[in-house]
């Protein structure tokens, strides 16, 4: 599957078939605390990335195969989904073929344009982020495109929420230290208490982030944020499972590493050893790379990665 994962288990959204119609990090933002790495390509530029007859033959092959197991298909995975100025063609499209459920998952940072707002419309459900209130920690912990204004980006929030039907959870990635401010947070959620949103999702940083000064917030913080907002408000982030999530990283992790003292091996390679979706495998590639732990090479026009 090329344009197409899972479907993978997902605590808000159930069995989750993932859509992925934007190349490896490219994305409006270059969050702090992204766990697919630092973006490559940072840009507001909408264009067809992929071929949107591609993805809709691939999800009508995966759909019809495995439909009684999906209990929603997910725009996500490799960057920002709205990029794509082929979205909205995709969704109606997917109407067509399907009853299941459309969700995107988005930064949010585009909705002040009409055009992405128009393309959404015919989604299910809509998860925007919305990390910061003031340009300064906007650009601390989202590290936006250079031409995104804080205020273009809250005011594309509230258009959008006023102009869309469909379900609304908006989420916001709290990082320790970034963005956790009491005053600052109190500025969200009085900006967002009379918006059309079914669920606010506070979450904080589980997995390895782009920047490994990206920390999680402790749970009784966490609650205390909690206390800020309205009764939408839920922690999404599951305290208990932390411990096991980063264990299995490290499992993960080491799998790769010991794959590799045997052979170089592409991102395909691991992906497929693994069973693991490929952006998973660059995300811990990339986290091992850091550590100087391994190193990639290129050999005949293609890209390998070896132990240092």
């Amino acid at each position: 599957m090329k344009y197409t994962f899972g479907p993978v288990p997902s605590r808000r959204l159930g069995m989750s078939l993932g859509v992925d119609i934007i190349p490896f990090k490219f994305c409006s933002f270059d969050c702090i605390y992204c766990q697919l790495g630092v973006t490559t390509d940072k840009s507001i530029e909408r264009k067809s990335y992929v071929p949107a007859e591609e993805v809709l033959s691939e999800l009508k092959d995966v759909v019809s195969e495995d439909a009684e197991r999906i209990d929603f298909i997910t725009f996500s995975g490799s960057g920002e989904p709205t990029l794509n100025s082929d979205i909205g063609k995709m969704v109606n499209s997917i109407k067509v073929f399907t009853d299941i459920p459309v969700a995107v998952l988005t930064n949010g940072s585009l909705l002040y344009r009409e055009d992405v707002r128009n393309d959404l419309i015919n989604a299910d459900l809509i998860v925007p982020s919305l990390d910061a209130i003031s340009q300064d920690t906007l650009e601390k912990v989202n590290r936006s495109h250079p031409e995104l204004d804080i205020n273009e980006i809250t005011q594309g929030l509230r258009d959008f929420t006023g102009f869309y039907k469909g379900r609304i959870w908006l989420e916001i990635m709290l990082v320790n230290g970034v963005n956790d401010d009491f005053r600052e947070l109190e500025n969200v959620a009085m900006m967002i208490k009379d918006l059309n949103l079914e669920k606010i999702h506070l979450n904080t940083v589980v997995r390895p982030p782009a920047e490994e000064s990206a920390m999680a917030i402790d749970k009784q913080k966490m609650q205390e944020i909690a206390a800020i907002f309205d009764d939408r408000a839920e922690i999404i982030v599951d305290f208990d499972k932390v411990i096991a999530q980063k264990a299995n990283a490290d499992e993960i992790e080491s799998m790769i590493s010991s794959m590799l003292k045997r052979r170089p091996c592409t991102i395909d390679d691991i992906s497929s050893s693994l069973g693991i979706h490929k952006n998973e495998a660059i995300k811990h590639v990339n986290h091992l790379s850091a550590k100087s732990k391994i190193r990639n090479v290129r050999h005949q026009d293609k890209w390998y990665y070896e132990v240092c």
